[in-house]
């Protein structure tokens, strides 16, 4: 029997307030505050002020004060794995994150879109424009919230498009669109809007553009 080894002891587990957040993290988050300013538990606001500081958060232990006063929506935070509205969530890796506060930013060109992107634009604007970009899964999620400014999402005609959300004195729109080929891309786009506005809908050619632009207004006289 060797005597100098020791009994191998526990290893501690890691303290909550410095393991570093997930985007799975900060999208439960955002639910909860999101379903607090619904249900008026947040001034427009108190829910701006926590939701930027959502996604400036490094930490878990930064993520769990910004709800510590809220109930989790349904009592229980959404599982690791529940199927989004539309079809199953997507592959787990690095959110490309778009974020425009009191400025803008814009996403457009040949660019390589990943399976989750969100969109956040408090007093500002956020543009993303998928018509030239490559996609590398076929179902891509953006979650886009608009408080007191705009999250615009222009998409080919040759791909899926389907949404939900709600807007809160503001507007959220989701022009549906099916494409006929079923192996085609899948884009859900979910969130909300305060006090501003979420459009997503195809990007159709200048030259059909024109042309309904002026049947709408021969049908307006």
């Amino acid at each position: 029997m060797d005597l100098d080894k020791q009994p191998q002891q526990p290893t501690a587990p890691a303290d909550t307030d410095t393991i570093r957040a997930s985007d799975a993290d900060r999208d439960r988050i955002a639910d909860i505050l999101r379903e607090a300013l619904a249900e008026g538990r947040l001034t427009a606001d108190e829910h701006a002020e926590r939701v930027d500081s959502v996604y400036r958060a490094k930490t878990v232990g930064e993520l769990e004060p910004l709800v510590r006063d809220l109930p989790t929506p349904g009592g229980a935070p959404r599982a690791a794995g529940t199927p989004y509205a539309y079809g199953p969530e997507p592959a787990a890796g690095p959110a490309d994150n778009l974020v425009a506060i009191f400025s803008s930013s814009t996403r457009r060109g040949r660019w390589r879109v990943g399976p989750r992107t969100n969109a956040f634009s408090l007093f500002g604007s956020v543009e993303i424009d998928l018509t030239e970009a490559l996609f590398g899964q076929r179902l891509t999620v953006i979650n886009a919230t608009s408080v007191f400014g705009s999250v615009e999402i222009r998409v080919p005609e040759n791909i899926s498009l389907r949404g939900s959300g709600t807007g809160i004195f503001g507007s959220f729109e989701v022009r549906t669109l099916e494409s006929a080929d079923p192996e085609a891309p899948v884009v859900v786009v979910n969130g909300y809007s305060v006090f501003g506005s979420v459009e997503a809908k195809p990007k159709r050619g200048k030259f059909i553009a024109d042309l309904q632009d002026r049947l709408r207004k021969h049908l307006g006289h």
